[in-house]
C-alpha cells in the first residue's frame, strides 16, 4: 500500500465494504485507532469524536489519496472545463497550484497563493481530508495532448437505463473532495475553485455525505438510503489481485504505450486508477411503498442485518442455487430471485469483472412533485473500466429488478495518474513528458 493511505493517527485495515454494484455504498478499507473503539459506520474502528480532527492522510504517494483511504462522512465531486485559451502550459501551472494547496490543505496548514484566507476550517485540524485529480477524454484534445490520451478513457457505452444530463457530465478535469468536517472539506472546495481562475471554470459540482465516524456503539457496514446495508463485498486490499484490480501497472519494458498498438496505458498512468462518477437517483417514494419482504427480494439480501437470502451474516456466501417453497404460490421457488440485485452483480456472474466502490449518497432537495431528490454518487475505481464497470453495468442494464427504483443522471469517466512524489504535481509525467 502507498504510503499516504496511512494516516499518522489511522491504520489502514480490511473492513468489508460493497455488494450493491449500483454503487454499493461500503469504504474501501476499515481503519483502527488504538485509543478507540468507535465505528466509523462503514466497517472499520474509528477514531472517538475529539480525535477526528487530527487524523491527516499524506498527499504524496505511490497513489493518490481518496483512492483506498477510508470513506469520509462529507464529499464534494467537482468538474472544471479549461477556459479558452488555455492549453497545456496553463493546465500544466494550474495542477501545479492545485498539488500544493491539497498537500497544505491534507496538512491542516494554510494555502500560499489563493488570496485572503476565508478561516471557513479554522480551528480544524485534517480531519482526514483527501484531494483527488483526474483528467477527462476532452481535456487531451484541448492540451494538445491527443497520443498521451489512454485508450481506456474512450466514452463509457450507452446504457438502457441512463437519462443523463450532459451539463452534469463529464468535464476537463475532475477533484475529489473528502473530508470528515464539513467545513474543513469546503474549505478545500473553495480554495481549489479560487486557484482554478483563470485557466479553468467550474462545469458541475456535487455534495455527498456518509454515516459520521463514532456514530454508532460498534463497527458497522454503512447503509444507503434505501436503508440497505451497502457494502459488504468490496475488492479487499488484503486480496492477493487487489492491486491488479484497481491500479494502473507499470511497463515493464518502460516504453510509454503511446503508440496505441497494444492497447496497454501509456507509462504517466503507471500506479494510477480509472474512475467512474454516476449521480443514481433513488426513487424513494417507489421504494418505500414496497413491503420489507419485497425489498429484501429486490436487492437478494436482509435488510436487518445485510445477510444473504440463503441465510447466515452479512459476510455469508450467497447460495444462488438454493431453493425454498414460497408462501405465495406453494411452489418451490429460488430464495434468491434471478433479477435480484445482488446475484446480477456479483463478480462470479460477470466474468470475475470488480471494482472498488467508494460512493458519497446525496440529498439535493425535493422536485417540483414534492419528490426527494436524493441518492448515490456513485465513484468506483479500477484498472480498466471496460473489465470492471462496463460488463457489471451491461448485466445489470439487461434485468436488474433494482432498475425500477433507480436513475441514472448523470456521468463522467477520468483517468487518475499515481501519486505525485514530494516536489512534483499530480500529472507532471504527462504534462512535462
Amino acid at each position: 500500500m502507498a504510503d499516504h493511505t496511512i494516516s499518522r493517527r489511522r491504520l489502514l485495515g480490511t473492513a468489508g465494504a460493497t455488494g450493491l454494484a449500483l454503487g454499493a455504498a461500503g469504504s474501501a478499507a476499515g481503519y483502527a485507532v488504538a485509543s478507540s473503539g468507535f465505528s466509523d459506520g462503514s466497517g472499520g474502528a474509528g477514531a472517538a469524536l475529539t480525535t477526528l480532527g487530527a487524523d491527516e492522510v499524506m498527499f504524496h504517494g505511490k497513489h493518490q489519496p481518496g483512492i483506498t483511504t477510508p470513506v469520509q462522512s462529507r464529499g464534494h465531486l467537482v468538474a472544471f472545463d479549461l477556459a479558452a485559451g488555455s492549453g497545456r502550459k496553463e493546465a500544466a501551472a494550474l495542477l501545479r497550484r492545485w498539488s500544493t494547496a491539497a498537500g497544505q490543505l491534507m496538512a491542516g496548514k494554510p494555502v500560499d497563493g489563493a488570496g485572503p484566507d476565508t478561516d471557513i476550517a479554522r480551528d480544524a485540524g485534517p480531519s482526514a481530508l483527501t484531494v483527488t485529480f483526474g483528467f477527462g477524454h476532452s481535456f487531451f484534445g484541448r492540451t494538445g495532448l491527443e497520443k498521451q490520451r489512454p485508450a481506456a478513457l474512450d466514452p463509457l457505452p450507452d446504457f438502457s437505463s441512463d437519462h443523463l444530463d450532459k451539463a452534469r457530465s463529464n468535464g476537463d478535469l475532475w477533484v475529489q473532495i473528502g473530508a470528515n468536517d464539513p467545513l474543513v472539506a469546503f474549505h478545500a472546495l473553495r480554495a481549489l475553485q479560487r486557484l482554478a481562475r483563470p485557466a479553468a471554470k467550474v462545469r458541475w459540482q456535487m455534495n455527498g455525505f456518509n454515516r459520521s465516524p463514532g456514530a454508532t456503539a460498534r463497527p458497522m457496514t454503512t447503509r444507503n438510503l434505501m436503508g440497505q446495508i451497502d457494502g459488504t463485498n468490496n475488492p479487499q486490499p488484503s486480496d492477493d489481485d487487489f492491486n491488479q484490480r484497481i491500479f494502473v501497472p507499470g511497463r515493464p519494458d518502460g516504453t510509454d504505450g503511446t503508440d496505441g498498438t497494444d492497447g496497454t496505458d501509456p507509462l504517466w498512468m503507471a500506479d494510477g486508477s480509472y474512475v467512474v462518477v454516476r449521480r443514481i437517483r433513488m426513487l424513494l417514494d417507489d421504494w418505500e411503498e414496497l413491503s420489507t419482504r419485497a425489498q429484501e427480494e429486490v436487492i437478494g439480501r436482509r435488510k436487518s442485518d445485510g445477510a444473504p437470502l440463503t441465510g447466515g451474516t452479512e459476510t455469508t456466501e450467497m447460495e444462488l442455487e438454493k431453493t425454498g417453497r414460497d408462501g405465495r404460490s406453494g411452489r418451490d421457488e429460488l430464495v434468491v430471485p434471478l433479477n435480484a440485485h445482488a446475484r446480477i452483480s456479483r463478480p462470479d456472474q460477470n466474468g470475475g469483472a470488480a471494482m472498488l466502490r467508494r460512493p458519497f449518497s446525496y440529498h439535493d432537495g425535493f422536485d417540483a412533485k414534492g419528490e426527494p431528490d436524493a441518492g448515490l454518487l456513485f465513484v468506483c475505481w479500477q484498472a480498466n473500466p471496460l473489465q470492471g464497470f462496463v460488463p457489471v453495468q451491461r448485466k445489470l442494464d439487461r434485468g436488474d429488478a433494482l432498475s425500477a427504483f433507480i436513475r441514472h443522471e448523470a456521468s463522467g469517466l477520468f483517468a487518475v495518474p499515481g501519486g505525485a512524489a514530494a516536489g512534483e504535481y499530480v500529472g507532471q509525467r504527462l504534462l512535462e513528458g
